[in-house]
């Protein structure tokens, strides 16, 4: 899982990937490719 300080271009890299808040991390998830995960913070 990648850290980054912008999901902005992790959402954008392939068209499964979801943003999803939990507490008070976000984070890039994909369903259909599950390589495309990141974290922010």
């Amino acid at each position: 899982m990648k850290v980054k300080n912008s999901l902005k271009t992790a959402k954008l890299r392939e068209r499964g990937c979801r943003v999803v808040r939990r507490g008070r991390r976000v984070y890039v998830i994909n369903k259909r490719n599950r390589r495309f995960k990141a974290r922010q913070g």
